[in-house]
Order: C-alpha cells, then sequence, then structure tokens
C-alpha cells in the first residue's frame, strides 16, 4: 500500500534551521508531484509548498517564499522541505503529500498522506 514516512522535525528556536524528508513507496504513479502542508493548533491543514518529479514547476505560499525550499531525489524516493529562518508562526505539524498525477494544478491534487511530523519554533 502506499506510504509516505516524514522525519526531521523538532523544537528549534527563532532563526533557525531543520530539513524534513519524506520517503514514499508503492505510490501507483511513477513521476508524482509531491508537496508539503501544514497544520497548526486550532487551524486547518494548509498547503505549503509542491515539486514535480524534476522539479521544472514549484509552489509555495507567500509566508514561507524565500525561506522554504522543496527539492526531491527520485533515485530514493524521498522529498525534502528545507526551511530556514523558521519563526514560531511555522509551528505545525507538517504532513508530506502525493498527487495522483504527474502535472501540477494545484493543492487540491494531493491524495496521499503520511502520519506529520511536529516542528515546534519557539520565540
Amino acid at each position: 500500500q502506499v506510504r509516505l514516512v516524514e522525519s526531521g522535525g523538532g523544537s528549534v528556536q527563532t532563526g533557525d534551521s531543520l530539513t524534513l524528508s519524506c520517503v514514499a513507496s508503492a505510490l501507483p504513479l511513477r513521476g508524482a508531484v509531491m508537496g508539503w502542508f501544514r497544520q497548526a493548533p486550532g487551524k486547518e491543514r494548509e498547503f505549503v509548498a509542491a515539486s514535480t518529479a524534476t522539479g521544472t514547476t514549484t509552489d509555495y505560499i507567500n509566508d514561507v517564499k524565500g525561506r522554504f525550499t522543496i527539492s526531491r531525489d527520485n533515485v530514493k524516493k524521498t522529498v525534502y522541505l528545507q526551511m530556514d529562518n523558521l519563526k514560531p508562526e511555522d509551528t505545525a505539524i507538517y504532513y508530506c503529500a502525493a498527487s495522483d498525477r504527474v502535472y501540477y494544478r494545484g493543492p487540491s491534487d494531493f491524495v496521499f498522506w503520511g502520519q506529520g511530523t511536529q516542528v515546534t519554533v519557539s520565540s
């Protein structure tokens, strides 16, 4: 069955960096769009970033542009989210997600989800 396993979360201070990893297995579509979402306490899950298989198309929410970078290693079947200059408002559970399409249309295309990894940023 499809499995997305995140790792790399932790507790850091404002301005620190973290890199999240997500290892995908048994995805039904080779080259599917991959992405990251997050959910803060009391808020709905929100889109963070997405990338096509080769990185020719990427997408970020405005709040993380210039600070977060999504990248992929398709040999390792791993997607990364490099997070720099972290802020308290980045505190959330971060979820890895996979689409069932190779072309990116928008945040609503994701259908497979990981269990999440906690990121906590203190001021």
